[in-house]
Formats: structure tokens, sequence, C-alpha cells
């Protein structure tokens, strides 16, 4: 056990790490890395934008949020030429307080309408203020995800961050375990500039885990707060009451963003919320349906077994899933890859979704590295290694899902066939 030491403003933070060597072969196990700290650069002003990344938001819209340390006006100028920028919107600004920490000026605004796969060029608040750049996602197939999960802020981290970058990918999905800030806010500032150069230049669309709950009784008993403020996604958009759970479709996909730790019965909001999204998929528009969770429905690592945020949300859940014919589902909190085979109801089923685990992207806690024995059938692969996904869907009947190890790029590579497409699954 190791005691992970915060000033003495901040609670204490107790981390169980599980670091281990265990070898596959002449395969060594990476232990957890150094924890990084990105600091702003020389110049930079406290009007200044940081902390800069896009999201969707709805048809042919992108989210543009941002912090600054003074009060700057809330305001994108953007077009499709460096320097030249012949659109703009405004939108709002807040702050939050966390016990004695108060953030920055926290940007939300958002754009469009804007062609599909076309570079922009972009401004935040002040004309002084550096240029950025992003590219829309494409409107149809093919479409390049990259997916990664529980990334933390560490030199595996970083590792993390630079393979993606070398992808190409068009939009990354992160099934939770943001910053790993636990209680200590001037960490969320930190991850912010650290995946700025990322999340400034393509849409990441996020959900939360356990770390981002940070709730302290009686001294700060709001939940998400930072996170709610910082990661605005669009649930607003996808007719969602809560930043905890929404949807969005791109290219011919739909993306179905969960929350493991809000209530998920079958008279929570969020239930209702997925029973009346699903209803209106139509799979001719988006035969691809995709949904992203933190706490895995299906995992044969001995970590976080038997977790209620996993077995009681899978068994509330599963069969609305499973009767709309998901084709994936993601999930995080496991700090390994594992990937299922087809399965439903604890059993392999082809008309079932495919479970990925990938909550192996960098976190300061270090890999799970002890599965049970023996390997379920129903467990394709798994490897307690630091890496990142990379999902291609080339068409509306065919995918190909790629894991990369970081340290040496041994992949797990899998093409899959849509439900969609598939007779014998189509209702």
């Amino acid at each position: 056990m190791g005691v992970f030491r915060r000033p003495k403003c901040y609670v204490v933070a107790m981390l169980v790490v599980f670091v281990g060597l265990v070898g596959a072969g002449d395969y060594v196990r990476p232990p957890a890395g150094r924890s990084l700290s990105v600091s702003l650069f020389d110049g930079h002003s406290r009007s200044s934008p940081q902390q800069v990344h896009i999201s969707l938001a709805g048809n042919s819209k992108m989210r543009v949020s941002w912090v600054t340390k003074d009060s700057t006006p809330s305001t994108v100028k953007y077009g499709k030429s460096q320097g030249s920028y012949d659109a703009s919107n405004t939108g709002t600004s807040s702050s939050y307080k966390y016990i004695v920490y108060k953030s920055g000026q926290i940007h939300d605004v958002v754009i469009g309408p804007l062609e599909p796969n076309t570079t922009y060029y972009y401004k935040c608040g002040l004309d002084s203020s550096p240029e950025f750049s992003f590219k829309t996602p494409p409107a149809q197939f093919p479409i390049d995800f990259a997916v990664s999960g529980d990334l933390g802020q560490t030199d595996w981290t970083k590792s993390t961050l630079e393979h993606i970058g070398k992808t190409g990918y068009d939009v990354l999905l992160l099934p939770g375990d943001l910053s790993y800030a636990d209680f200590y806010q001037p960490s969320w500032d930190k991850f912010g500039r650290l995946v700025e150069p990322l999340a400034s230049q393509r849409p990441w669309m996020v959900t939360q885990g356990n770390h981002e709950v940070e709730r302290i009784p009686f001294v700060h008993k709001e939940r998400f707060s930072a996170y709610n403020a910082r990661w605005h996604m669009p649930f607003e958009e996808s007719g969602s009451s809560s930043n905890l759970f929404y949807s969005f479709d791109v290219a011919g996909v739909h993306v179905i963003m969960l929350g493991s730790y809000t209530d998920f019965g079958p008279e929570s909001n969020q239930y209702k919320w997925l029973e009346c999204d699903l209803k209106k998929v139509d799979r001719k528009q988006t035969p691809w349906l995709f949904a992203v969770v933190h706490a895995p429905w299906y995992n044969s690592n001995s970590a976080h077994q038997g977790e209620k945020e996993s077995t009681r949300m899978r068994d509330s859940m599963e069969a609305l899933l499973y009767n709309a014919r998901v084709d994936i589902v993601f999930a995080g909190h496991v700090h390994a890859y594992e990937r299922f085979a087809r399965v439903y109801k604890q059993e392999a089923d082809k008309c079932g979704p495919v479970h990925i685990t990938i909550g192996d992207g960098g976190n300061r806690e270090g890999l799970a590295t002890k599965y049970n024995d023996p390997q379920p059938k129903i467990s394709v692969f798994r490897e307690a290694s630091f890496g990142h996904g990379q999902l291609r869907v080339v068409n509306a009947s065919h995918a190909q899902w790629i894991w990369h190890r970081n340290d040496d790029n041994e992949p797990d590579s899998v093409w899959f066939t849509s439900l969609a497409s598939d007779s014998v699954c189509v209702a």
C-alpha cells in the first residue's frame, strides 16, 4: 500500500498500487510511471487561454472550452484559413470552488455549423491570443476513433498521448478517470495543459469514472464538481438531464456515453433516458452503435471484481443494449487491456456486444497484473500493459480494432462485422 500525499489543506488520498513484473515470454511488464507536472510556458499572461479542448456539440457544431485566470471575453473567432477568421460566436464563462481552491474562468463556446472533414483555425478570447486549429470529423465512412481510459498524468500518459497523436484519429473516446486529481484541484489544471496539444485539435468525448466523484462528506458534498465544470459534454443536445450520460452521432456511428457512478436502476433518469435514446436510433443512418462506461461489465482481472457499478449496472442495463444490438461496449477502471467475445448474460452470444476494457492509458496507480485463472472462454485476449486502441470504421458493415502496447507496439487486431448487417441478429 502506498500513500499519495497532498498539501495539508487537502485530503490525503490512499492508493492501492497494483505494480508487478509479470512476464509473458521475454516481455517484462512496466512499472507505474513518474508523475508529470505541466507548467505554463514563459510569457503566458493571466488573460491567455489555457487547457483548450474541443468536443462535438450536436449536428455540425463544436464546443470549445478553455480557462483563463482573469475574466476575458468568452468568444471564439474562426475560419478556414490561417490568420483569417470570418465567423465568431460568444458563449458563457463560469468558475467553481472546492474547499480553499477557486478555479479560473472556464469558458464554454459552441461554434458552427461547420463543414465536415475540414481544418479550421481559431482564437479563444482576446485577439492577442495564440491561434489553434482543429479538424472536423468526416460526414461519412471511414472514420477513425482513438480509445484510451484511465489516463492520469505520468510518463506513460505522455507515451500514450504521443502514440495517439500519430494515428490521425478523428474522435477520441475516453471511458473515465481523466486527471486523477483526487481532490487536489490544481491537478485538473495540469491535466488540461497536458492534453491540450491533442484535445485542442480533435474532439475528445469523455465520461466520468470513480476518480471524478471527488465528494467529501460534510466538507464538499457535491459530486463531479470539477468534471462537470471543465468537461461539458453534449448532454442537452441528446435529451439527457445530466452531463454524466449522453449520446452523439458522428459519420454513421451512434455513441452512447453512460455513467457508472450515477443512478442506473430501472427507475433512474439514466435508465429512462437510455431506453428513449435507443428507440430513436436508426440503423440505416447510423449502422454502428457503441456504448462507453467506466466500470467494466465483464472482467477476468482480479482487480475490481464484484463492484456494484459493474455487476448491478450490467444486470440493470444489459438487456437494453442487447436488444438494441449494440456492437461494442468500451470500459476502463481496470488498469489493463482485455477483449471479450460477443457476449450476453455471461455467455457467448453472436448477437451480443463485444466488451473491451482499456483502462491502460497511463494512470499513476500502475497496472493490474493479476488475472483469474483459468481464462474464461469468453475472454479472447488480455494483457496488463500500458497501451491505447484504434478503431477504424471502414463502412456500414466492417470495422478494424487494433490495441497497441505502448512500449513495443505489440498489437491485438481484429475485424468486426456490425450487427445491423448480420441477418441473424436483425430483428
